[in-house]
């Protein structure tokens, strides 16, 4: 996809593939809409597995960029045992931005889904949650293979890094903070 302009014209949970540079339009969208103290990052995962750290990477980048409603850090993860708790914790009002990574098809891994609508955290893994998110980004971050919790724990550390900044820094630029 070279263009973001289809994904205004999405149905509400259409995802949309993006590349790396597209996730700045994406933001933008919700920029437009919503003020940066409106909005909730919702970053999901654990460091106790590679795979699934892209969540709290994000979250701990997007604090350092200056965004002020975060849950889901390195410090202090946002994960399957805690999720249902961490949501109490958003004010109902709150714009949430979901945010994790998930495993796909080989053609769309280093890519991102981005979503006018909610993403099923532990989906890969089989595990049911509720659905999160006003908006919501999936970093897809290894294949979908037979054995979904082996794959996150060997996925490339460089790789996941790599996705957290981009969307980190996606994030601040389309809100206007320094990035």
């Amino acid at each position: 996809m070279g263009n973001y302009a289809g994904f205004q014209q999405a149905v509400p949970a259409a995802k949309i593939k993006l590349s790396g540079e597209e996730l700045h339009g994406f933001f933008k969208s919700v920029s437009d809409q919503y003020s940066m103290d409106q909005v909730t990052f919702l970053c999901i995962g654990t460091d106790r597995s590679t795979g699934d750290s892209l969540g709290p990477l994000t979250g701990s980048r997007l604090l350092e960029y200056g965004f002020p409603n975060v849950i889901g850090t390195l410090p202090d993860p946002c994960d399957a045992c805690n999720l249902e708790s961490k949501l109490k914790e958003i004010p109902k009002e709150s714009i949430i931005i979901a945010i994790d990574a998930c495993l796909g098809q080989p053609s769309s891994v280093r890519f991102y889904f981005g979503s006018q609508g909610p993403l099923h955290p532990a989906q890969s893994v089989g595990t049911s949650l509720p659905a999160v998110g006003h908006y919501s980004v999936a970093a897809v971050v290894n294949v979908q293979g037979p054995k979904p919790y082996w794959t996150l724990q060997v996925t490339s550390l460089y790789l996941v890094m790599t996705m957290a900044e981009q969307i980190a820094h996606a994030a601040a630029s389309a809100f206007g903070l320094s990035a």
